[in-house]
């Protein structure tokens, strides 16, 4: 079967901005949660965005952050996240990629 996410983080109501996506377990920092966007040029911004990308807020002290691996993004833990804690990142007016 399909899951848009993994089966630790959920999308629900964020009090940042409409919806969120949100762990269900305790995460370390250092863990990677997954694929968020694709480098494509045929695409708007250059960007396919997965669930997991089109649904994470901005903080301006996130607990995670991008990283990049070829044409793909993931995202990390920069600490650890508490269960039922929002997962969020720092947006940057500018991308390298």
């Amino acid at each position: 079967m399909y899951r848009p996410l993994p089966s630790f983080l959920d999308i629900k109501e964020s009090s940042i901005e409409g919806r969120g996506v949100f762990t269900n377990i305790n995460i370390p920092a250092g863990m990677t949660l997954g694929l968020t966007h694709i480098y494509d040029e045929e695409f708007p911004d250059n960007l396919i965005r997965t669930p997991l990308g089109g649904f994470i807020n901005h903080a301006e002290t996130p607990n995670c952050k991008l990283f990049k691996l070829g044409r793909l993004f993931f995202i990390k833990t920069l600490k650890d996240v508490e269960a039922g804690i929002e997962i969020t990142l720092k947006y940057s007016l500018t991308r390298s990629l």
